[in-house]
C-alpha cells in the first residue's frame, strides 16, 4: 500500500502558529500532526509514503518519506496536490533495465493508494477499520465518514457546521459530496467526510485520466469551486461519482480531529491528552 499526505496548505486561520511553518507541522501534545500519521502508518507495516508539500516546504523535513512539491499551492488547492502526487506514483521508483517491479513498463506496481489530509489526527484504530476494505481487486473508492458528526461542532465555535464537507448516503453507496448538505430524503443519512480516503488500483487511472482531461478541456466553475485548478478533493470526488464510480462510506469510530483553528488545536489537545 502507498500512503499521499496532502500537506501543502498554508493554514491561514491558525495564524500566528503557521506564520513559519505549514499547519501539519503544528505540535500535538509534543509532536506534530504529520508525525502522529506517519508513525500510525509505520504500526501497521506501511512504509511507502509521499508528502505533498507547498506552503514553507523546506520545514516538512520527516527522514524516510517520498516529497512532491505543489510549486502553485498559493493558487491551487487540494485537488492539483493530489494529481502532483497521483502523477509521481504512477512513475516506478526501481525502474531499471529488466526492473522487477514494473517488468519493464515504467509504472509503478498496481497498489491501494490510502490519501490523508495533513491537518488531521486520528486513533491508530481509525486506520483500522480503513484497512479492513483494502481489496485492490475490488473498484470502490471507500472514504472515511462519520454519521453523527454534529455534536463533534459544539466547541467549534470558530469552524461553523456549513464548512463541513458532507456526504449523501443511500444503501451505503455516497451519492453526492460537497461542504453544508442540510436536505436529505427519509431513506437517506447524511455524514462528515473526514479526510481519509481508499483508492483502488483501478480507480486510481480512472481518476488520473479524468483529471487530465479535465485539465485540457474544461472551462469555468467546477461542482463547488470556482475552477477546476482552485477545487477541492470532494469536488473531484463528485465527479468521478457522476461518471458513475462507485463511493461507499467507512463508518469510523474513534478519536478524530482536523485541526484548522487554535480552537480546534485545544479541543484536540484535551481529548488526546485523557487517552495518551
Amino acid at each position: 500500500m502507498k500512503v499521499i499526505i496532502l500537506a501543502a496548505g498554508m493554514g491561514s486561520r491558525l495564524r500566528p502558529l503557521t506564520n513559519d511553518k505549514p499547519k501539519c507541522m503544528i505540535k500535538l501534545l509534543g509532536q506534530t500532526l504529520i508525525e502522529r500519521q506517519i508513525k500510525i502508518f509505520h504500526s501497521y507495516g506501511i512504509n511507502d509514503i509521499t508528502i505533498v508539500t507547498g506552503y514553507k516546504n523546506k520545514v516538512v523535513d520527516i527522514p524516510d518519506v517520498n516529497y512532491v512539491n505543489n510549486p502553485n499551492y498559493e493558487t491551487t488547492n487540494m485537488n492539483e496536490s493530489l494529481f502532483c502526487a497521483l502523477a509521481e506514483t504512477e512513475k516506478c521508483k526501481e525502474c531499471a533495465s529488466g526492473c522487477r517491479e514494473c517488468n519493464g513498463t515504467g509504472l509503478s506496481p498496481a497498489k491501494p493508494i490510502l490519501v490523508t489530509y495533513g491537518d488531521i489526527a486520528f486513533e491508530p484504530r481509525i486506520l483500522s477499520q480503513m484497512l479492513e476494505f483494502c481489496e485492490p481487486r475490488q473498484s470502490v473508492i471507500r472514504l472515511a465518514a462519520r454519521i453523527n458528526w454534529k455534536e463533534y461542532y459544539q466547541n467549534r465555535t470558530m469552524h461553523p457546521l456549513s464548512e463541513a464537507e458532507n456526504v449523501l448516503i443511500e444503501n451505503r453507496r455516497i451519492l453526492e459530496i460537497r461542504k453544508n448538505i442540510s436536505k436529505s430524503l427519509e431513506n437517506q443519512q447524511t455524514g462528515e467526510f473526514l479526510g481519509i480516503m481508499l483508492l483502488p488500483p483501478d480507480q486510481r487511472n480512472i481518476l488520473l485520466e479524468k483529471y487530465l482531461e479535465l485539465k485540457q478541456n474544461h472551462v469555468g466553475a467546477f461542482h463547488s469551486s470556482s475552477s477546476l485548478s482552485n477545487a477541492y478533493l470532494t469536488d473531484m470526488l463528485q465527479e468521478m461519482i457522476d461518471c458513475g464510480a462507485t463511493v461507499k462510506p467507512v463508518f469510523i469510530e474513534g478519536k478524530w480531529f482536523e485541526i484548522d483553528t487554535p480552537e480546534d488545536l485545544k479541543n484536540a489537545e484535551k481529548e488526546f491528552e485523557e487517552r495518551d
